[in-house]
């Protein structure tokens, strides 16, 4: 059985220094790349965090400071990755949740430009768990007939990984084999971004999911209290999250731009200029 693929797909686990996706960094990447014509490409790297690897993340990965410390930073290492998976769907374990969330953000601190808009995302987790309610060991004894030995590296989680997701396409007759299907059905709801901070209503407005504002539109909102994006932009929310809300608000002024009457656009410029 392969993949019904018109692109490539990236499969890919990080190793990380905790779980929070604003503030822990990568200390592992692992990436398998499998092409249309079932070609594979695969590597993995070390990374320096340059932050403390906490002692209850070093015991389920295994990797300690000392083993990192002469690694490159993910900085460094930004430019292969992304160009590694720049025209590449992507596909993980809890990855739409996870590691899609800190991987860009890793990215974006490097000065990369990551978005979705362009491909799709596979969470293999969701798929097993909706349709067996298991986890990753588990999942590849059922799928698989094996024991994953190396579990918590990022090459054996992300190897496993690929093979689940080809055993559950060659399993379930109703799971179309293509990614789009596999997309869609491996995606809890519709969100503006990773984190889930940002979802889109069923008229596919974005909403905010949180706070007080929760379940109302964003441009609602930033129209009602302009200074409730600038709370977000300087707290601690994921640079992804504050990037979609940029971009939305960028929107709403190109929106009002067009809109506007001659006599409006020339108020506009007095005020900016304080002209009489």
């Amino acid at each position: 059985m392969n993949l019904n693929l018109t692109k490539p797909i990236v499969f890919f686990d990080l190793e990380t220094t905790g779980i929070n996706i604003a503030k822990d960094r990568v200390v592992e990447i692992s990436i398998l790349k499998v092409f249309p014509n079932g070609n594979k490409e695969s590597k993995t790297w070390l990374v320096n965090p340059e932050i403390e690897i906490p002692a209850e993340a070093t015991a389920v990965h295994g990797i300690t400071n000392e083993k990192v410390v002469t690694e490159p930073t993910f900085k460094e290492l930004a430019d292969k990755i992304n160009e590694m998976i720049a025209d590449a769907d992507l596909a993980g374990f809890n990855s739409n949740r996870f590691d899609i969330p800190l991987l860009a953000e890793e990215l974006l601190r490097a000065g990369i430009d990551f978005d979705m808009n362009n491909r799709k995302a596979v969470d293999v987790q969701t798929i097993f768990h909706k349709k067996e309610q298991r986890t990753l060991s588990a999942g590849y004894q059922f799928y698989c007939g094996k024991d994953l030995e190396g579990a918590h590296s990022a090459e054996a989680d992300t190897n496993a990984t690929y093979e689940i997701l080809l055993a559950q396409v060659d399993k379930y007759e109703d799971l179309e084999n293509t990614v789009e299907a596999l997309s869609e059905f491996s995606t809890h709801g519709k969100r503006a971004d990773f984190a889930g901070f940002i979802l889109f209503n069923d008229e596919d407005q974005e909403i905010f999911s949180f706070g007080k504002y929760k379940g109302r539109t964003v441009e609602e909102v930033l129209k009602e209290n302009p200074g409730y994006n600038a709370w977000i932009q300087n707290a601690d929310f994921p640079l992804y999250t504050k990037k979609v809300l940029r971009e939305i608000k960028e929107r709403m002024s190109a929106s009002k731009k067009e809109t506007m009457t001659d006599e409006e656009k020339l108020q506009a410029l007095q005020q900016k200029f304080n002209l009489r």
